[in-house]
C-alpha cells in the first residue's frame, strides 16, 4: 500500500513523500519513558554527539569557528562525516523553516550514523545521532555561542516519534510540492520516501544536481500554479549539470546536492528506523519473557527488515544516473572490501543503487548493536534468502551469481557473520 502523508516536518522531517508496499505496524504504547527496557530519556546514550561531547570537556577535542559556516566545518570532521554528502532542501520545513527558501535552503550531510543540517544564518546547527540501543538523538549547537555545548530539544521528537518513523525516534525523508517561495503544499501530495519510492514521487522541496536520463523527479521544480503542479517539472528541472543559480553557493562548503548523495540518503533512513524497532521490540519482549522469533510481531519484523535491507522491493531505475559530485567517489573508499576488492557501497547507478543487493549498513553500528538474539534471527534470515532456502518468487530476482557474490563479501566483511 502506499501511505500519504500530510502534515509539514519537522527538524528532520524533510520535503515529503510516500513509501510503497510498507505494511502498517501496531504503535507502542508508553515505551519512550516508562518502559524500563527504553527509557529513552533517561538512559546516558551513546552517540557520535554523546562521545564528542565527553571529549570536548576533557579537552580531547576542540571545535573550530570559522567565518559564515561558524562550526560546521569542524563539526563535520570531528563526526567523520563527508562534506560531500551535502544535499539541499529549499522547502520550509524544520524547527528553522524561517531561515530556509530557494535563495539560501538547508544543507544535510550525513554518514551511517550521523545527519547534521546547516543553514547560513540560522543561530544553530541541527544533528540527529543514531545511537545503536536507543535509536536517534537529536541535538542543536548554538553558531554563536563562544562555549561548545549541545542541547537536546524535546520538541524533535513531535515529528520524529510518529508512525511515519516506526514509532522509534528516527528519520524521515520526505517529498512534496514547494512554491517559489519555499513553502510547502501537502494539500497537492506529499510522500515519505526510501529506495522503494519510484523518482517521480521523489525530491519535492530538495535540489538535485546529477543526470537521470528521461526519468522524472519532483526536485528543483517550485509551483506557481497550484491548479496543475505538474506543470512546475519540465527539462528545465531535470538532468541538471549544476545548481540552481539563485542559490548562495558560497555560503556551502561545495556547491552540489548531488542526486546519488539523494538516493542514499532516501535508503539509510528507513534503514535506521527499522533496525532501531527491532531493537526495541526484541529488548521489551525480552524483558517481558515473550520472546519468540518463530512467529508473530518479531518474525514479521526480523523478514521486513531483512527484505529491506536486500532491496527486495527497490523501485527499478529507467535510465542510468550519473553523480554530479565527488560523494559516489568518497562514499565508495569507505567502505570495506573482500579479498577480491568487491564492496557493499560500490555503486551500480544503472538499474538500481548498489551493485551489489545487500545494504552496507549490515556493517554499521545500528546492526551491530542489535540484541544478539535479534541480530542472530536477523543473520540467519538474510542467510537463508542469500542462499536460496526461503521459496518465495520475491527472491527469484537474485540471480545465483549475485547471492554467491554477496554472500562471499559479507562472510569477509561482516563481524559475526560465520
Amino acid at each position: 500500500m502506499t501511505r500519504w502523508l500530510t502534515v509539514a516536518g519537522a527538524a528532520w522531517a524533510v520535503a515529503l513523500v510516500s513509501v510503497a508496499g510498507q505494511p502498517g505496524r501496531p504503535s507502542f504504547q508508553g515505551t519512550l519513558d516508562q518502559h524500563p527496557a527504553i527509557d529513552y530519556r533517561w538512559t546516558d546514550p551513546a552517540d557520535p554527539v554523546a562521545r564528542l561531547q565527553a571529549d570536548l570537556a576533557a579537552g580531547a577535542v576542540t571545535l573550530a569557528f570559522d567565518g559564515q559556516q561558524g562550526y560546521l566545518r569542524s563539526l563535520l570532521s570531528a563526526l567523520h562525516v563527508p562534506v560531500e554528502s551535502q544535499v539541499l532542501l529549499f522547502s520550509k520545513t524544520g524547527v528553522q523553516h524561517a531561515f530556509t527558501n530557494p535563495q539560501n535552503p538547508r544543507a544535510l550531510y550525513f554518514n551511517d550514523r550521523v545527519v547534521v543540517g546547516y543553514i547560513p544564518g540560522a543561530p544553530v546547527i541541527e544533528i540527529a545521532s543514531h545511537d545503536p540501543r536507543q535509536g536517534v538523538m537529536f541535538y542543536t549547537l548554538r553558531q554563536d555561542a563562544a562555549a561548545v555545548a549541545f542541547a537536546r530539544p524535546s520538541a524533535c521528537l513531535t515529528c520524529h516519534l510518529s508512525a511515519n518513523s516506526m514509532d522509534v525516534p528516527g528519520i524521515l525523508v520526505r517529498s512534496m510540492f514547494t512554491g517559489p517561495d519555499g513553502r510547502t503544499m501537502p494539500q497537492l501530495g506529499s510522500f515519505l520516501v526510501d529506495h522503494r519510492s519510484p523518482l517521480k514521487q521523489r525530491w519535492g522541496g530538495w535540489y538535485v544536481v546529477g543526470s537521470h536520463g528521461a526519468a522524472r523527479h519532483m526536485g528543483n521544480a517550485m509551483v506557481t500554479d497550484p491548479s496543475n503542479p505538474e506543470a512546475a517539472i519540465s527539462e528545465a528541472t531535470l538532468n541538471r549539470a549544476v545548481l540552481d543559480a539563485q542559490v548562495a553557493a558560497a555560503a556551502y562548503p561545495i556547491p552540489s546536492s548531488d542526486i546519488a548523495a539523494l538516493m542514499v540518503f532516501d535508503h539509510q533512513g528507513h534503514a535506521l528506523n527499522l533496525l532501531t524497532r527491532l531493537g526495541w521490540e526484541t529488548r521489551i519482549a525480552m524483558a517481558e519473557s515473550r520472546l519468540d522469533f518463530a512467529g508473530g510481531e518479531l518474525r514479521e519484523l526480523v523478514n521486513e527488515t531483512a527484505d529491506y535491507l536486500l532491496f527486495v522491493d527497490e523501485a527499478r531505475l529507467d535510465a542510468p544516473v550519473r553523480a554530479s559530485s565527488a560523494f559516489a567517489t568518497v562514499f565508495a573508499a569507505a567502505g570495506t572490501r573482500d579479498s577480491l576488492g568487491r564492496s557493499l557501497r560500490d555503486f551500480d547507478l544503472a538499474t538500481r543503487l548498489f551493485r551489489y543487493r545487500c545494504s552496507y549498513m549490515i556493517q554499521s553500528p545500528a546492526f551491530d548493536g542489535l540484541p544478539a538474539e535479534a541480530r542472530a534471527a536477523l543473520v540467519a534470515r538474510l542467510r537463508a534468502i542469500l542462499s536460496g532456502g526461503v521459496a518465495d518468487p520475491r527472491y527469484t530476482s537474485f540471480t545465483a551469481g549475485e547471492r554467491e557474490a554477496v554472500l562471499a563479501i559479507v562472510r569477509e566483511t561482516v563481524k559475526g557473520w560465520s
